[in-house]
């Protein structure tokens, strides 16, 4: 096993560690921690409510859950030698949930969770259909994640962080706050919001103290949306054997990275949509000097997929376009057919007799596949959604017979108001 550079004790709070993490984005946070190019060495992650959620069958925590408090990242990691202008070649060499003999009923110790988020806390993909809060726990064993809540269904585990990046340059923090904050500000009262700004409250920043926090406090970007510096992709392809680029604007590059997953399908769909869970996640690093502008990467990291993802032969394919559900024709709206094409594939299971939750669920955690299948013939643009036919213990291609039924047993937990 390879060095424990960022260690966590998981019968303490996030806030409690010895090393403390952080959960904004701002280019003086301090680095806690050195390593040099070359070197491999192991992190550990919390869960990205830091243990907010529980393996029960209620649904309260979800809806109450501290969303200004995520997500608590490992890091910042100083890279030696690292200066703006420079690639940060980072390897996954393994990523994996917290072992079940430590200490702690954490996510990631044998179990992780699914939540739909409240349209008032957050939302998701499919918030105005799904306004409510839910919860489902999926079970690890062997690699496959089963649930008591979504019958029937079983899958091997895409394991992969969801959320991993450098620091920001104080110039590169000003731009994402002004375009975000000229974004909240064509409708400030939307609910879920347009953007997040900035916010004090709840935020974790390392070391800093005294003004040196209050100013980051009130400058730092919150975590939630990816950016340039990599930040929260939530891609399902983040697995080991990865190779990622991330370009570097401070010195050191300061890397960070958390919100690791067990499993998850393309686009998140329910928000907290990935099986969440706690872990570890081992990395090598080194540096591509001035690789910013030898490879043209001036923003975004790029990536060479690892090669350990499940591998399925049969697909259930189920196609959107850019209309909405009362009739009005958008125009090479991709978000919408992605949007449609997930509900005809939720509308589908139903079917089967499971809820329509049990069915989005199933969309946000099991690894689907989706694609942007056509984007040029006006004015519709298509999407397709792609589900594995083998994480079913039934046959759920259409057939003569009728659907089999899917006996849903206790559903969902759902969060009352």
């Amino acid at each position: 096993m390879p060095e424990v550079v960022f260690p966590l004790d998981n019968s303490k709070k996030f806030t409690d560690q010895q090393i403390v993490g952080h959960n904004r984005w701002h280019p003086d946070i301090p680095a806690q921690v050195q390593v040099k190019p070359g070197d491999a060495f192991r992190v550990e992650c919390r869960e990205w409510f830091d243990g907010a959620i529980h393996n029960d069958d209620s649904a309260e925590d979800v809806l109450n859950a501290p969303l200004p408090s995520v997500h608590v990242l490992s890091g910042p990691l100083e890279v030696q030698g690292a200066e703006p202008g420079d690639l940060l070649m980072v390897d996954i060499l393994d990523v994996g949930p917290v072992p079940q003999e430590d200490s702690g009923p954490l996510a990631g110790q044998g179990w992780g969770y699914t939540g739909i988020f409240a349209k008032e806390n957050g939302g998701g993909f499919l918030t105005d259909q799904f306004p409510d809060a839910y919860k489902v726990i999926w079970d690890f064993r062997g690699g496959v994640a089963t649930s008591r809540h979504v019958p029937s269904v079983s899958f091997v585990g895409i394991v992969h962080p969801g959320l991993m990046g450098t620091a920001p340059s104080a110039d590169l923090l000003a731009t994402w706050n002004a375009r975000e904050q000229e974004l909240i500000d064509t409708d400030p009262d939307r609910v879920p919001p347009l953007a997040l700004p900035p916010l004090p409250d709840s935020a974790v920043l390392g070391t800093l103290s005294g003004d040196d926090f209050d100013r980051v406090a009130r400058e730092a970007a919150r975590t939630a949306p990816p950016r340039e510096n990599g930040g929260n992709q939530d891609i399902k392809n983040f697995t080991k054997g990865t190779r990622v680029f991330y370009p570097v604007f401070v010195p050191g590059a300061k890397l960070s990275m958390g919100d690791l997953h067990f499993s998850q399908g393309d686009g998140e769909i329910t928000f907290c949509g990935a099986i969440e869970m706690g872990g570890f996640i081992d990395l090598g690093v080194d540096l591509i000097k001035g690789g910013m502008e030898t490879y043209g990467v001036s923003e975004n990291a790029i990536f060479m997929p690892g090669n350990v993802a499940p591998q399925y032969s049969e697909w259930l394919a189920f196609s959107g376009t850019s209309v909405t559900l009362d009739g009005k024709q958008h125009y090479l709206d991709a978000q919408l057919s992605y949007q449609r094409a997930c509900l005809h594939a939720i509308d589908y299971l139903t079917k089967f007799g499971y809820s329509p939750e049990q069915a989005y669920m199933i969309l946000g955690a099991a690894p689907i596949e989706g694609r942007l299948s056509g984007v040029v013939d006006i004015p519709n643009s298509c999407s397709t959604v792609y589900i594995p036919t083998a994480i079913f213990d039934f046959d759920v291609s259409p057939g003569k017979g009728g659907p089999h039924q899917v006996d849903p047993g206790q559903g969902v937990p759902k969060a009352s108001f």
